[in-house]
């Protein structure tokens, strides 16, 4: 047995029982004790390894990826808050129903959180986080304390620690999870869709990546050599996800502000630090670059290591033709090196207009931008409305609730400048209600939406500054796996128009998932097909569907693709978007918001709906509201 960290300890007969029992003979890796003792140790497969922890005659374990530490990352917290609403939905889930709700909002609120929950709690806000309750904030205390929880420890105790490994798996509940982890047998298929997710690469979802950049840079700003300063790849290009964050900066002194940048407050350990190159890492293993170079030739390395890859290759392809050769330092002819200090001198020289970031993909931008013909990109600025939002309206679904009520949503949208929104949220449980208990919960809704509408015109005849003139009632119904919607048809005369997505199901074929949608799409009053893939960003891959048939059906139909702006989801992707405008397909943003902050995420949809080339034109909810009833009439 090897012996790592500190000093070895006698293991008494109980201790070296309870390791046999749980392990089934697994083999001890080692262990360290100072004032707890700590157990590494492997399964008798050898695929697994295993943490415990023994306090006195208490064993706590955790899957390693579940261990909890001062330390823990915002995905680690969130995996952590699943498995605690999977153990509570275990134990009892009809007398656990509101703990469950709450701690898989408070999963998704730190999920999307943009800081780390570690920096919160050090300011002493943890309360700031949506979700984050009296109770749970006093968890998270002790773990960032001392590093343990004696609450999640007593909640986890007795459940199967394979059972929170398979979780993450589609179409693996807790109830599954559990049995199979007890029986130990492990269905081939749910083997291959487990060993998929931990090869697929973890990257960063784009507003945590903004938030990171945005602090190096506010630090960065400080040294007074600097004149300029961006985020570079990936990030300046708003994709999805991010991996490593790479800046550049104008600099008239190079090593003083590398050193400076290696100063960072926040950075854990120094990589390297060169002439014209520095590394850091930060909380979270997060890589951050810097690169730097004089003010005069700032505009090529700016365009050099913006990307992307294609881009650049195209647009290199481009410039030797004209006997041109371009590099991080400036365009070069005859010999002869030009610096270019700005982006748009650089693609001027090339005889072109500067290309916006978010279109660096190779997917025909060279062209129009030789051409002039660049799309006028949608900008945050143009949008009057926010389609999909879902309040706290009791509406008895078997998805989560909204946290905030209608009237907060309602002030913070007139804060964010929009005219009218829809409440739009998941349709009534369709296994806890009949058909007369659904329509009288939305008879509800409508008379709800009605008061609220009645309000808003009396308080903008007394407040002409007053921005949103009126709210329409809407749902996000699920589209079953036969394609029926799960609303009965009554239902949809009770309703302004209709969201349809799809929350189930997600392996079907490409033909019966095509069928599925086309079906749902035939149904009145639907008028929005909502996050039309369905991935879940990092989690999930999206459904395979026949496209064009889908772009057809709602060009025939007058149905229109949501941009869905969540940062886990950005539904539809950019080439998606971009293929739906050729089709002559409308588009429409929301949020799916599920707290009133969620949504200011309206910027991500708009970056999202930029790199598909979207235009003011294309989006619906950039029409005023007189232009937006006259097209829901028509629904």
């Amino acid at each position: 047995m090897g012996l790592t960290g500190g000093r070895a300890r006698f293991i008494g007969f109980w201790f070296a029982s309870v390791l046999y029992q749980v392990l089934h003979q697994g083999n001890i890796i080692g262990f360290d004790g100072n004032k707890k003792v700590s157990v590494f140790a492997r399964d008798p497969q050898g695929s697994r390894r295993w943490l415990f922890f023994f306090y006195g005659h208490e064993a706590i374990l955790y899957n390693e990826s579940m261990r909890v530490s001062k330390n823990m990352t915002n995905l680690e917290i969130a995996e952590l808050l699943r498995a605690a609403a999977a153990a509570y939905q275990l134990k009892d889930a009809a007398k656990n129903k509101f703990r469950i709700i709450a701690y898989q909002r408070a999963a998704d609120a730190v999920e999307h959180l943009s800081s780390e929950v570690k920096d919160v709690w050090d300011e002493g806000k943890l309360d700031d986080i949506p979700g984050i309750g009296e109770s749970l904030a006093s968890h998270l205390d002790e773990i960032f304390k001392t590093g343990r929880s004696k609450h999640f420890n007593a909640l986890m105790k007795g459940l199967p620690p394979k059972m929170f490994e398979l979780l993450p798996v589609p179409g693996i509940g807790p109830k599954t999870a559990f049995k199979l982890a007890k029986s130990g047998e492990i269905p081939a298929e749910v083997k291959t869709s487990l060993k998929k997710l931990k090869e697929r690469p973890h990257r960063l979802l784009l507003p945590y990546a903004m938030t990171i950049a945005d602090e190096v840079i506010t630090w960065m700003k400080k040294e007074k050599a600097v004149s300029g300063i961006e985020a570079l790849g990936s990030l300046r290009r708003r994709a999805s996800t991010i991996g490593d964050i790479d800046i550049a900066a104008a600099t008239t002194d190079s090593q003083k502000t590398l050193i400076h940048f290696t100063k960072y407050p926040k950075a854990k350990k120094i990589l390297e630090k060169g002439e014209t190159t520095a590394s850091i890492i930060l909380p979270g293993d997060i890589q951050v670059d810097l690169m730097v170079q004089s003010p005069e030739a700032y505009g090529a390395l700016l365009q050099h290591f913006t990307g992307s890859k294609h881009h650049n290759i195209a647009l290199r392809e481009y410039a030797l033709k004209r006997d041109l050769s371009l590099s991080e330092y400036g365009i070069k002819s005859k010999g002869k090196l030009e610096k270019f200090a700005s982006e748009e001198t650089f693609y001027k020289k090339l005889g072109m207009e500067w290309i916006p970031p978010e279109l660096r993909e190779d997917v025909g931008e060279i062209e129009s931008a030789v051409n002039r013909n660049l799309p006028a990109l949608v900008e945050l600025k143009d949008i009057k409305a926010d389609l999909q939002i879902h309040s706290d309206f009791d509406i008895e679904t078997s998805h989560d609730l909204g946290v905030s009520s209608m009237e907060e949503i309602i002030k913070e949208a007139g804060s964010l400048g929009y005219e009218y929104i829809a409440f739009t949220e998941h349709n009534p449980s369709q296994s806890g209600h009949n058909e007369k208990q659904i329509l009288e919960i939305l008879k509800r809704k409508k008379e709800k939406i009605e008061k609220l509408n009645s309000s808003i015109v009396k308080k903008g005849e007394a407040n002409a500054t007053l921005r949103v003139k009126k709210v329409f009632n809407s749902l996000e119904v699920d589209i079953l796996p036969n394609g029926k919607l799960a609303l009965p048809e009554a239902a949809l005369d009770l309703l302004d128009f209709v969201l349809v997505s799809v929350h189930s199901s997600f392996g079907l074929s490409r033909a019966e998932m095509t069928k599925r949608v086309l079906t749902a799409l035939s149904y009145p009053k639907v008028k929005i097909f909502a996050h039309p893939t369905a991935r879940k960003i990092n989690q999930r891959e999206g459904i395979e569907v026949n496209w064009p048939e889908v772009f057809a059906a709602c060009k025939s139909k007058n149905i229109w693709l949501e941009i869905n702006a969540d940062p886990m989801r950005l539904d539809l992707p950019d080439f998606l978007i971009k293929e739906a405008i050729e089709h002559g397909v409308k588009l429409t943003l929301g949020t799916d918001a599920h707290h009133k902050d969620g949504l200011k995420n309206m910027e991500y949809g708009i970056f999202t709906a930029r790199r598909g080339w979207a235009e003011k034109k294309d989006i619906i909810n950039t029409k005023d509201l007189v232009d937006f009833e006259k097209m829901i009439s028509k629904a």
